[in-house]
């Protein structure tokens, strides 16, 4: 019996999905989590064999969780459920280990299938979603992206020049580079933009 979690935070989708895959006679849907914190925990302690997780999730999302349970050494197989193609977001979750990348408008046969094949080992990926990753390259230095990682933490510029060792006006200049570079008007635009095409 292949043991699975649902994480979604649509609750219709989720239930729809749940309904769907226990009709299946080798497929058992042990828990549904509405949020990436929740699935995290619900992963811990049921121990499924996959993981149906949606990527845009409250308080984490599901790359997010997918590189936690990859650094954890998890054993339970990540299957990435997604709306649309969003440059950026492939690359990231095969780095965070995931087994499947498969959009949600595909049909429920094509998901069971899926989901056998990957417990078989295989990897399966939606071939719409690999073709919108041969984008433009990252413009962004190293330097650059450890200043727009912090940013996107959160921390301030003062902050984020104790932290490199920087001097606040060195770290003011990156960032107007950085706003040029991403043709970004301020600091949460440049950070969005670099988060959708996964140049951080």
């Amino acid at each position: 019996m292949i043991r699975i979690v649902i994480a979604e935070d649509q609750r219709i989708l989720r239930g729809a999905l749940g309904a769907l895959l226990d009709y299946e006679q080798d497929m058992e849907v042990i828990g549904q989590a509405e949020n990436g914190e929740e699935a995290l925990n619900l992963i811990g302690e049921l121990q499924p064999d996959i993981c149906l997780m949606d990527i845009e999730m409250p308080l984490k999302s599901g790359l997010e969780v997918a590189a936690e349970l990859k650094g954890k050494g998890s054993i339970c197989k990540v299957i990435m459920l997604t709306t649309f193609a969003r440059p950026g977001y492939f690359e990231r979750a095969v780095k965070a280990g995931v087994h499947g990348y498969l959009l949600k408008d595909g049909s429920i046969d094509d998901l069971t299938e899926s989901i056998r094949r990957v417990m078989k080992g295989k990897h399966e990926f939606a071939p719409e979603l690999i073709i919108n990753t041969y984008h433009e390259d990252n413009p962004l230095t190293k330097r650059e992206q450890e200043i727009l990682k912090l940013a996107a933490k959160g921390k301030t510029s003062k902050e984020i020049s104790g932290e490199l060792f920087l001097s606040s006006g060195t770290v003011r200049n990156y960032m107007s580079e950085i706003l040029q570079k991403l043709e970004s008007k301020n600091k949460i635009e440049a950070i969005t933009t670099a988060e959708e095409k996964g140049w951080i």
